[in-house]
């Protein structure tokens, strides 16, 4: 009766020892400080699995192990030749000394806030050490410009850079780097995620960016325009030339129609000319009588004697 006596007040002490907090889990994504009465105690616990602390008196704060994002809001930057842009940045960082971390920064809104402080003066002091071009391209490929300066082409060398984006970015970073390690904080990776011209500028340069496309639809359509205009002077010549030659060619089977016909009158007017004289006699009459038409003709006339002859 006494061991199952101490063997109920064991569970009931280790039942009120997990309801009072004494156990924990850490799971893999997760690293803890104990703290007791506010001030941490111990070394951090990083492994997974059970933990134990005193009930009531000590406290597990826990923070992520894993890699976290870092996007700030855009900041207006002016470069080094004055031009006024938004800069969008994002960054990836972890806490690597949570003991550190816990002591300086004491969670992670509070590290997100010094973050905003650290990463974006870093961001704003290096960008506007460099021209805008440096913070927009990364090499010196050749691009295919179709705008065009005011006196002819613009140079390729007009964006032509030094440093470039990649290594402003990898500049900055280092920057960081060297601040964010007294926080207990690692920080793996920056970028500059977008660039976007200051707003009332941004307006002016779609205007330009308008009138460019327009000016350039505009040569499109003039060059159209006089191509078409070539087209169909060829075409009006090829048309004329080829109705003259129809022409010619249908004036020499007319006159050599005609040539024949003439023949085959003369041939048959030396045969018999009075069947000849008959015939054009018919054939002018036919072209001369209608029936709407009354025809008063002398008696000596030809017609009256054709007709007399055909009746």
């Amino acid at each position: 009766m006494k061991a199952a006596g101490g063997l109920i007040v064991a569970i009931v002490i280790v039942v009120l020892f997990v309801a009072s907090g004494g156990v924990f889990v850490v799971d893999e994504t997760q690293q803890v400080v104990i703290t007791q009465f506010g001030k941490p105690v111990g070394d951090p616990i990083k492994d997974a699995g059970l933990h134990f602390k005193i009930p009531l008196i000590q406290k597990a704060n826990f923070f992520d192990k894993r890699w976290l994002e870092w996007d700030g809001d855009a900041n207006q930057i002016t470069t080094k030749d004055k031009k006024y842009i938004w800069v969008d940045t994002y960054a990836r960082w972890r806490i690597s000394e949570p003991l550190l971390f816990f002591e300086t920064m004491t969670n992670e809104v509070s590290a997100m806030g010094r973050l905003d402080d650290i990463i974006d003066g870093e961001t704003r002091v290096n960008v506007a050490k460099f021209n805008l071009i440096e913070v927009v391209r990364t090499t010196n490929r050749p691009m295919n410009l179709t705008i065009s300066a005011g006196s002819g082409p613009v140079d390729q060398q007009d964006f032509h850079v030094d440093i470039g984006r990649e290594k402003i970015s990898k500049l900055i970073l280092e920057k960081i780097r060297k601040v964010t390690p007294t926080y207990g904080i690692e920080m793996v990776d920056f970028r500059i995620k977008r660039l976007n011209y200051e707003k009332s500028v941004r307006y002016k340069v779609y205007e330009r960016m308008i009138s460019e496309r327009q000016r350039i639809a505009e040569q499109y359509r003039s060059e159209g325009q006089g191509r078409k205009a070539e087209i169909i002077g060829k075409t009006q010549r090829e048309l004329e030339r080829i109705q003259s030659e129809a022409y010619r060619k249908s004036e020499e089977i007319k006159g050599k129609a005609d040539a024949k016909a003439t023949k085959i009158y003369a041939d048959t007017y030396s045969q018999d000319q009075n069947l000849y004289k008959f015939l054009k006699g018919l054939e002018a009459l036919k072209a001369t009588a209608s029936p709407e038409q009354t025809l008063i003709l002398s008696t000596d006339s030809e017609f009256y004697e054709l007709m007399k002859r055909y009746k």
